[in-house]
């Protein structure tokens, strides 16, 4: 099932009954939506067209066009074989190598195919902009939020990573509307994660969020939410493709401002590699 399709049917029992008619409808017959109008999809489900895009929204799409080619896409790459494996006792080593590379590459694939250009864009020029950036994240979102940190301070960022929940709070007090938050959960439901963001929302700083693909307080709460593939399930996991997947968006991410200031971005980054370099080897760190 494609990540889609798959938070459709987990929403199902949050909708209102015209909204769960069509989730239905779709996931009964979803290569028929790519050939439907907005007002052709709703009159087969008995609803109107507003329903239609309230519901697209309520998923995080832009309307329905956005939606039908999003699916769409997932369908077709649905004919190349491959899904997400889970650790297996006794496992070759062979097929477990195999296993984990088929997995991060299916998790890559998914998460880009769910992303937003314009939101993205949005977040990259509020994080050029930002006077301040704060990082939260929890457990292993914490390790992504560190990832994110150490990139941006390379470029001169005033920036910092709070996994401690009373730190993320102190910290998202003093923001401002100069500044941005991004809130890292992968499900979403991290309720310390939450609080943080709300509390520097109140406070005038920008919101990003980064999550799996759903519809979760988490997302539903920040100013622009970006997600990554939802599929990788199993108590076995160890948040691996996962954490893979939130990776690359903030390269994305990264990536996007160095492009948009580019010589200053590179000034920069070559004067920190010289001198982390000059002062290992002058402590004989290499």
């Amino acid at each position: 099932m494609s990540p889609i399709l798959h938070v459709l049917e987990q929403g199902l029992d949050k909708l209102s009954p015209q909204e769960r008619r069509l989730a239905n409808y779709i996931l009964q017959q979803p290569s028929s939506i790519s050939r439907m109008g907005i007002t052709q999809l709703a009159t087969q489900c008995g609803i109107s067209p507003a329903t239609v895009t309230r519901f697209c929204k309520t998923f995080h799409f832009e309307g329905f066009p956005d939606f039908k080619m999003k699916l769409a896409a997932e369908l077709a790459q649905q004919s190349i074989p491959g899904s997400y494996q889970d650790i297996i006792a006794g496992n070759p080593l062979a097929e477990i190598v195999k296993a984990i590379e088929a997995n991060h590459v299916s998790s890559i694939n998914d998460t880009t195919r769910l992303l937003s250009l314009p939101r993205l864009e949005q977040a990259i020029g509020y994080l050029i902009r930002a006077r301040r950036i704060d990082l939260y994240g929890i457990a292993t979102s914490s390790i992504v939020a560190q990832d994110f940190y150490q990139k941006l301070i390379r470029i001169g960022k005033n920036c910092t990573a709070f996994a401690d929940s009373h730190m993320q709070i102190t910290s998202a007090s003093t923001l401002s509307s100069e500044d941005v938050a991004i809130a890292i959960s992968y499900s979403g439901e991290t309720k310390e994660t939450i609080d943080a963001l709300h509390c520097a929302k109140e406070n005038g700083a920008t919101t990003l969020s980064l999550t799996q693909y759903s519809s979760n307080p988490l997302a539903d709460s920040a100013d622009i939410a970006l997600f990554s593939s939802s599929l990788e399930k199993g108590i076995r996991r160890g948040d691996m493709a996962s954490r893979i997947a939130q990776l690359h968006i903030i390269d994305i991410l990264f990536t996007g401002m160095i492009s948009a200031q580019f010589n200053d971005s590179v000034k920069k980054l070559e004067l920190s590699y010289k001198n982390v370099r000059r002062y290992r080897k002058d402590s004989g760190g290499l």
